[in-house]
């Protein structure tokens, strides 16, 4: 993995809707590994394809382009259209076959922007709907057995478009008593019941999901030492690569949410990062950093670049070249997004937009 920069362990946003020079001089010189969409990235259908075509035009390595699409107040593309029904809505419906149309949708709707990577399904279980995690309505189900069925058809739906797939937010955090986008929770949670619930879900998906996102959650049972899941060693390489098999891509959530900001520097952030067995490093707002990053990564250890080099390389191979656009596509693709929406909650519920959390600043959440 010699030849390849060090920018490709780097996934970034992106700081508007279209690319200005500076950003398109980083690119050049750093050459990420991928690029993440927002909201602030999405004006109209025309603008998105462009957007990602420029980033595709400006990198000498295909990148990885993806997006948070769960559905629900989670779904970026709502911005040009129609709002898709959330995993609660879908999980409580009682009709899988929507779960099937959501998931097909979804990766058809992608792969006519531009997309290779959705950030999904999430994988976490709904033990409390009202906690203030950032999990609300995004979970497929309240028991391990009803995620595992659930996600399992919305993504087997998805990858037969050609999308690929990650699974969030290992270890699992929806018993977290806070949200990571903020802070730093640590759960004493006995093994015995990770084992019979979250890491149940987990250890299914191992062996089907093209990469694995890692919470900022920390758990005393499987790592004592107080550091997050996204930064343990103990909880990345030992029970996700060597005790699951897992051998897909590994990213870490965004490294600037305040459970990692408030409590490591950068460099220690990218240094834990790494160590502990992550391959893609994301850094969703403060891409000014990515000069220094890189210089930071090269002082670490050859052996664990190249390995997360070899993943992100070996993820890469299944990539898919993106569908032709155009705008009757994305009306069609639309009109189904409003039909499953009626099909799950009714007419009337349909026309009912979600919010996003009201109990904090908004925040576009992963």
């Amino acid at each position: 993995m010699e030849n390849l920069p060090l920018g490709q362990l780097l996934l970034l946003g992106i700081p508007g809707p279209t690319l200005d020079e500076s950003f398109i001089n980083m690119i050049k010189h750093v050459q990420p590994g991928g690029f993440i969409i927002f909201g602030r990235n999405i004006q109209t259908p025309e603008q998105l394809r462009a957007l990602i075509e420029a980033l595709r035009r400006h990198s000498k390595i295909e990148p990885i382009i993806t997006i948070d699409q769960e559905g629900g107040r989670v779904s970026r593309l709502k911005l040009l259209g129609h709002e898709p029904p959330n995993a609660r809505q879908l999980g409580s419906s009682g009709k899988l076959e929507l779960i099937r149309r959501h998931g097909e949708i979804t990766g058809k709707l992608l792969r006519l922007f531009g997309f290779n990577l959705d950030l999904c399904p999430v994988l976490d279980i709904a033990f409390d709907e009202d906690a203030d995690n950032s999990l609300r309505g995004r979970c497929y189900g309240h028991s391990a057995t009803e995620v595992i069925e659930r996600a399992g058809i919305f993504h087997q739906a998805l990858q037969t478009t050609g999308m690929l797939s990650c699974g969030k937010h290992f270890p699992g955090y929806s018993c977290a008593p806070s949200d990571p986008h903020y802070d730093l929770s640590a759960l004493p949670r006995p093994r015995v019941e990770l084992e019979t619930h979250e890491l149940k879900v987990f250890r299914h998906f191992a062996s089907l999901v093209d990469s694995m996102m890692i919470g900022h959650i920390a758990f005393q049972e499987l790592d004592d030492s107080g550091l997050p899941a996204s930064l343990s060693p103990n909880i990345i390489t030992k029970l996700l690569r060597d005790e699951m098999r897992f051998q897909g891509l590994i990213m870490t959530d965004d490294l600037d949410m305040g459970a990692i900001i408030n409590n490591y520097s950068f460099k220690e952030t990218l240094r834990l990062a790494l160590q502990a067995g992550n391959d893609l490093l994301m850094i969703c707002h403060r891409t000014t950093l990515a000069q220094e990053a890189i210089e930071h990564l090269a002082t670490f250890p050859k052996e664990e670049l190249e390995r997360a080099l070899f993943h992100i390389a070996r993820f890469k191979k299944k990539m898919t070249p993106p569908d032709p656009f155009s705008l009757d596509a994305f009306k069609s693709l639309d009109e189904q997004v409003w039909q499953l929406r009626v099909d799950t909650l009714g007419a009337e519920k349909a026309k009912e937009r979600s919010l996003e959390d009201g109990k904090r600043s908004p925040v576009e959440i992963y």
